[in-house]
């Protein structure tokens, strides 16, 4: 009976040792769900990423799932952007690489981002650091979320600065397929850095610039003509005052092919002319559509969290804890 006793109070005390093994994983499961096995499958993970050297040959590298994210957002921030706005821009990126991912049997990227090596070059050791480490919490402290949009993965496009009010995808793109990137009001971007800027072209220069699109649409011999300033003619814009049809000569073509072919950085521009030269000059920084990262981070100045950017400038998606698809890095 003794050694009945004894048998007992061993199993208990084994049975007592499990519990206090696996009490602290039942209780993060309970409390995060799996939340927690799958932060740290992504912290095991790797993606493929194509990158080019110096001469432009292109290599595959494997690189870690956070560490990526922290580089691209390294990439497109700038150093003093506020912690909300570098969160709204790492959900942005995490859901255009999942529905990049989820698109196809290819899980290579081509997303550019920036190594450390990169940001010291870019920032100096010491603020490099500073950076690096404010990246890495950003894409943490917003582990899993993404945007969503009838259960899919939204695409979701930014730029640095709008002239004003961003775009309209169905405008733009002649397309209904993405209604949440509607015409939002920005007029701090106003006030952005190198908002404006003043370009000019000699007739040449347009000419062999812009020659592409001017032989598919009036032919060799009409693209080969010169041209002078009573040529363009900017025939309509968007609701955003983006150019939307560029008369050159009779050709007509978008201002987004113009900006493209000129390498200007908005397509909202006026035309003038002096010294027998075009003169083109351009409100914002890139084509508009989607969020503006100047006004992100003077919305998160202002005390806005990252759900309420992301809900401004993405209206109709929802935020949501993707822990299933870590599956696909």
């Amino acid at each position: 009976m003794r050694r009945y006793y004894m048998k007992q109070k061993l199993k208990s005390a084994a049975a007592f040792l499990i519990i206090l093994i696996l009490l602290p994983y039942v209780v993060s499961v309970f409390v995060n769900g799996t939340d927690t096995e799958a932060s740290r499958r992504q912290e095991n993970s790797f993606v493929r990423v194509n990158t080019a050297d110096a001469e432009g040959n292109v290599q595959t590298v494997e690189i870690g799932w956070t560490e990526y994210l922290a580089g691209m957002l390294a990439a497109e921030m700038q150093k003093d952007s506020g912690t909300e706005a570098m969160k709204a821009q790492a959900v942005l990126i995490r859901t255009n690489i999942y529905r990049e991912l989820s698109g196809g049997e290819d899980k290579t990227l081509d997303s550019g981002y920036l190594t450390r090596e990169e940001m010291e070059e870019k920032w100096g050791a010491a603020e490099a650091q500073k950076q690096y480490e404010r990246c890495i919490r950003a894409v943490e402290e917003t582990d899993n979320i993404v945007l969503w949009y009838q259960d899919a993965y939204p695409w979701l496009p930014f730029h640095q600065s709008s002239s004003g009010m961003t775009r309209s995808a169905e405008e733009v793109l002649n397309s209904q397929e993405y209604p949440y990137l509607a015409v939002k009001e920005c007029p701090l971007d106003k006030e952005a850095d190198d908002e404006i800027g003043m370009f000019s072209f000699s007739y040449d220069e347009i000419q062999e610039c812009c020659r592409d699109f001017l032989v598919a649409a009036a032919g060799e011999e009409e693209a080969q003509e010169g041209y002078s300033f009573e040529d363009f003619e900017i025939r309509s814009r968007d609701s955003a005052g983006y150019v939307q049809e560029l008369r050159i000569g009779t050709t007509v073509c978008t201002g987004d092919q113009f900006r493209d072919a000129l390498s200007l950085p908005s397509s909202d521009f006026s035309l003038s002319t002096g010294d027998n030269k075009l003169i083109v000059t351009t409100t914002g920084r890139g084509h508009g559509m989607g969020m503006s990262l100047w006004t992100a981070n003077e919305m998160a100045k202002e005390g806005k969290s990252y759900e309420e950017i992301l809900s401004f400038f993405f209206e109709g998606t929802t935020l949501k804890n993707d822990v299933q698809q870590s599956d696909l890095i």
